[in-house]
């Protein structure tokens, strides 16, 4: 399958939407033998898009959850220790981990979070980036199959429990940088994700969620989980308490719970996170209006319903 086939067939997959240039230039990268780095925020749909691309070309894929236990032997494998007193070292008992299961098998190894990975681990990856095999004691040396390629993803914007890449490991890879998508493509995203809804209410539901990332007391806004989130919690309040999905105190409580755990303010913010998450939802919905317009409001619309 050509490189654009292949970008065409993975955009058609279920989930990826308006990442057209970046399916291309992934699959691009991947098809000329280059490691890659996915950096960007949380939600800007990372793996989605690396699933895509793999389904695509049908390439085996590997995932791994990058944390700071993730030790090179969990990485590599191990010696099973009570085949090991019976048959000693040998291929047989060894246990591959999900490094040299992607060595063998030719697959796509996808690190998450490879910023929050020990040093020790990375030290393994740069050696099979740079050499493409990798020496294990008292195994030997593993080789790449064809179509072994590293894919990590990392959030710039997260300082907790993260460390700097260094430059050998941004020096073996191309980066390929994910920023925040349309309004348009991320209420395409809630249709595909959330119940159905009022067009217009949907609409302003994600242009809520896209004001978390521009408040001055804010340091890292929601994702459009964010916005599936808020569709799918009012849609079940409004059901549970018999009022339209509409309604502007069910959306706020909706809102608070939905986005007030997805913003980090500044540090320097003495204000809760649900007061930003009120301002910003009466800046999209309005004033909280009073019991008469509730009850004109109440009349006029079907429970939970769109």
């Amino acid at each position: 399958m050509s490189i654009l086939a292949a970008a065409a067939a993975a955009v058609g997959g279920a989930g990826v939407v308006g990442r057209e240039r970046e399916v291309e230039l992934l699959t691009a990268a991947l098809d000329c033998g280059a490691h890659v780095l996915l950096e960007g925020p949380p939600g800007t749909g990372k793996t989605t898009l690396l699933r895509s691309v793999a389904e695509a070309q049908s390439a085996a894929f590997v995932f791994v959850e990058g944390n700071a236990e993730l030790t090179p032997g969990r990485l590599v494998g191990h010696f099973d220790p009570s085949q090991v007193l019976s048959d000693g070292y040998s291929a047989g008992t060894f246990v591959d981990g999900p490094l040299v299961q992607a060595l063998r098998s030719g697959a796509l190894l996808y690190v998450e979070e490879v910023n929050r990975v020990p040093e020790e681990t990375l030290n393994v990856l740069i050696t099979v980036m740079s050499e493409a095999e990798l020496h294990v004691p008292r195994l030997g040396r593993v080789r790449a199959e064809p179509g072994f390629r590293l894919v990590a993803a990392m959030n710039p914007y997260d300082a907790v429990g993260t460390a700097r890449i260094s430059a050998a490991v941004y020096d073996r890879v191309c980066r390929l940088t994910m920023g925040y998508q349309s309004a348009a493509d991320e209420a395409d995203i809630v249709v595909l994700r959330a119940p159905e809804v009022p067009a217009d209410w949907r609409a302003q539901v994600v242009d809520l969620v896209r004001r978390t990332r521009a408040h001055p007391d804010v340091r890292v806004g929601s994702s459009v989980r964010g916005a599936i989130d808020l569709t799918r919690l009012t849609v079940s309040l409004a059901r549970s308490r018999r009022t339209p999905v509409t309604d502007w105190h069910t959306g706020l409580d909706a809102a608070q719970v939905a986005l007030s755990g997805r913003v980090r303010l500044h540090e320097s913010c003495a204000r809760p996170a649900e007061d930003v998450v009120r301002e910003l939802y009466e800046a999209v919905f309005g004033a909280e209006p009073t019991p008469d317009a509730d009850d004109d409001a109440g009349d006029g619309g079907a429970p939970g319903g769109a």
